[in-house]
């Protein structure tokens, strides 16, 4: 008898992750093995849940699902991840994939599209929700273009977050090991590589490339 696929839930909403789960329980090659409610959360767990397959949410503090993606696919690169989003731009997308995930579903076309992407990741296919097709079009257009976020380390990404959501460089020194001053160092760094000069702008371009959402 074949074992049971083993699946991470990760979505900052609680109840959220219980629909979830009381979905994907139904199917008897699913055994949810683990949840977190942050990107960070779920990298601390990761080792001790062993899942085949993590579905990840986009939207979360510290750090946001794209993130958490490439963080999980350059450790432990053999875990598929399916993002599950309620977002449906092309830039959300591209960086998705960009990322390592391997399928792309929107909240509002869970169902039988999330067991479709989880299958297909089994099988090392990229799996995209049927209603984003034209989405899928200009990704491959944005895959041909520069993105700002490629001039950017993942320390300065993870920075990046932490201040446009409104942290100061003492806590997000604290939370990275770090020293303010460092911390300091890199929004310099940061607005200088993106031709951004105060905070708002930050904001904007942060919420446009997908780093964080207004929800």
């Amino acid at each position: 008898m074949n074992m049971p696929m083993r699946l991470a839930l990760v979505d900052d909403h609680a109840i959220v992750r219980e629909g979830l789960r009381a979905l994907l329980e139904q199917s008897s090659f699913i055994q949810v093995v683990g949840e977190a409610a942050t990107g960070r959360e779920c990298l601390s767990m990761i080792e001790n849940w062993r899942p085949d397959v993590v579905i990840m949410d986009i939207s979360m503090p510290d750090i946001n699902g794209i993130e958490a993606t490439r963080l999980i696919k350059e450790q432990w690169p053999r875990i598929k991840v399916v993002i599950l989003s309620m977002h449906s731009t092309a830039e959300y997308i591209y960086r998705a994939f960009a990322a390592g995930a391997c399928g792309y579903v929107l909240k509002d076309s869970i169902g039988e599209e999330l067991l479709s992407a989880i299958k297909a990741a089994l099988s090392n296919k990229r799996y995209l929700s049927a209603i984003l097709q034209d989405a899928d079009i200009a990704m491959k257009y944005l895959s041909s273009c520069s993105s700002p976020l490629a001039s950017l380390s993942n320390r300065e990404r993870q920075v990046l977050q932490l201040v446009v959501e409104g942290n100061t460089s003492a806590y997000i020194a604290q939370r990275l090991t770090l020293s303010p001053k460092t911390v300091e160092t890199y929004r310099s760094r940061i607005m200088q590589k993106l031709d951004l000069h105060d905070t708002p702008s930050l904001v904007k371009f942060a919420i446009l490339h997908g780093l964080t959402s207004l929800d």
